[in-house]
Parts: C-alpha cells; sequence; structure tokens
C-alpha cells in the first residue's frame, strides 16, 4: 500500500493573510513592552532604570497613550512582516529539502530560520528606523508622525536613508528566526502526539513561547546595536559595536531591554504560532484536497 501524499503548502494568499492577523494580534497585545524595551536600550547610562521603573515613568511623565507611539509603523509592517517571516522559512524549507524529498533534520530547521530572518531583514529595516525615531523620547518631537519621519529621512539622506541600520537589523532577525525556528522543530519533537485541537493548540502555545524565548536570548545584544545605530547613525558594523559597548558599559549593556523584550517575544511568539497554525486549518478545510 502506497502511502498518503503530504498536504500541498497554501496558497501565498492563504500564507500571507495568517501570517498578518498573527501579526497583527500580537503586536496590540504586546506592543507597549517594545516601547519600554527600546527606551531602556537607548539608554547609555551604567546603572539604567529597570522595567517597571521605565514603564510607571512613561506613564507618569507622557501619559499611557505614549506606550503605543509609533506603532503605526509596525503595524503597517506586520502583514508583510509576517507573511514573510513564515512564507520565507516555507520557501527555504523547500529548497533545502527538495521539496520535501530529503529529510529536515534539526540543523536544517537552523538554517531555513535563518535564511528567512534574512529575508525579513529587507522588509522590516524602513519601519523598524521609523519606529525608534518615534519611540525615543528625546527625538520623538521632532516628527509629526511615521510620514514624516519618512520625508525628513529621504530629504536628508535620501531614500536609501531609510536603509540605515540594515546591517544589524539582517543579524538582528538572522538569530531571532534561526533559534525561533530552530527551537520549535526541536522542541515538536520532544512533545508528546496532541491529542485533539486542544492538545495541538497547546502544544503550537509551548513551542512557539520556547522558540520565542530562544530566539529572544541569542538577538537581543544585536537589537541592542540596531537600536542605536538606527538612532544615532554612528555607521559602526555590528560586531565591532558590541564589542565596543560590552568594554564601555559592561556586558550587561548588551542585554538592556531584555525583560520586556523576552516578555513580548516568548509569549508572542507562541500567539504567532498558535494563529497561523489555527488558520491556516481552517484554509486547508475550506479549500478541500490536495491542501489537507
Amino acid at each position: 500500500m502506497s502511502e498518503p501524499s503530504k498536504p500541498q503548502p497554501l496558497p501565498f494568499i492563504y500564507t500571507f493573510t495568517a501570517g498578518a492577523v498573527a501579526g497583527v494580534t500580537e503586536l496590540m497585545l504586546l506592543y507597549p513592552l517594545d516601547v519600554v524595551k527600546t527606551r531602556q536600550q537607548l539608554d547609555t547610562s551604567k546603572n539604567p532604570a529597570g522595567m517597571v521603573t521605565v514603564f510607571k515613568n512613561i506613564i507618569k511623565q507622557e501619559g499611557p497613550t505614549t506606550l503605543y507611539r509609533g506603532i503605526m509603523a509596525p503595524m503597517m509592517m506586520e502583514a508583510p512582516k509576517r507573511a514573510i517571516k513564515f512564507g520565507a522559512n516555507g520557501w527555504w524549507g523547500s529548497l533545502f529539502t527538495n521539496n520535501g524529498k530529503k529529510k529536515m533534520t534539526q540543523g536544517l530547521a537552523t538554517l531555513t530560520g535563518c535564511c528567512a530572518g534574512a529575508t525579513e531583514s529587507f522588509v522590516v529595516t524602513p519601519f523598524e528606523l521609523v519606529k525608534i525615531r518615534l519611540q525615543d523620547k528625546a527625538s520623538a518631537h521632532l516628527y509629526k508622525g511615521p510620514v514624516d519621519v519618512v520625508k525628513q529621512v529621504v530629504q536628508q539622506k535620501g531614500f536609501l536613508g531609510l536603509y540605515q541600520g540594515m546591517e544589524p537589523t539582517f543579524w538582528r532577525h538572522w538569530w531571532w528566526n534561526g533559534g525561533y525556528f530552530g527551537s520549535i522543530y526541536s522542541i515538536k519533537a520532544m512533545l508528546p502526539k496532541a491529542k485533539g485541537k486542544n492538545g495541538e493548540m497547546l502544544n503550537n502555545l509551548a513551542a512557539g513561547t520556547c522558540g520565542g524565548f530562544v530566539g529572544t536570548v541569542i538577538n537581543t545584544p544585536f537589537d541592542v546595536v540596531k537600536s542605536r545605530l538606527q538612532l544615532h547613525a554612528t555607521g559602526e558594523w555590528t560586531y565591532p559595536a558590541l564589542i565596543r559597548i560590552a568594554r564601555e558599559e559592561g556586558f550587561g549593556a548588551l542585554y538592556k531591554g531584555f525583560a520586556p523584550k523576552v516578555l513580548r517575544l516568548a509569549p508572542g511568539g507562541g500567539v504567532l504560532l498558535l494563529v497561523v497554525e489555527a488558520l491556516s486549518s481552517v484554509f486547508r478545510k475550506h479549500l478541500g484536497p490536495p491542501y489537507i
């Protein structure tokens, strides 16, 4: 008896939709933590305020709406960003496994994630630059909003000015996606086989959350460098900047903003995978064979 054929990958529009809905859901739930994280990363003092203190100070001094300052840039970015994250991961996975003819391994899953992150970085860099400029307390007053940030940057530095910080953004996404998708592959293999829809949801949430945690541990130093280079345009390369920050401010400076970042991206990674898998299941049932 021949083995049943594997379901075909979903058409791009369905992958795009699932990724977009997942990204917007995660963003709306956890964005305030991203604002706190950015403030901590941009603080160059040797005794920076803790996460709770920064959170309280923002609300007290600037008002609670500040916790959603700069959200329009990432909101506009979420649909293409998350679609590319999961779509590129699928594309690279098909390439490395020769459309499933070669078995996926831990190493290939990690490499696939890294390449998906590299692909994603080309899309997100301009949006990240806009977000950082609006989140920074010292520079936010210089701009009327996201469109004004773009206008001023292009006027001052040309279109390529929107890609300031491209190199550290590349490494940030390379390492986060490698840790995220590589961990998901490993953790799913260790989890007991799901019984029913609830079991599948719990497995996806657990695997995505652990993947988000691992990715965040790996990529936070690159995120610190990215935030600073996008704001200050020092012209440094990522790895020399990592060494300089550690030397001048201590190794712990490379993990400034880690608490709010991991509190967002660990459960956020779980939310992403949960929503994507749930919507993909709905789409497969709607389309029928050969997608189920």
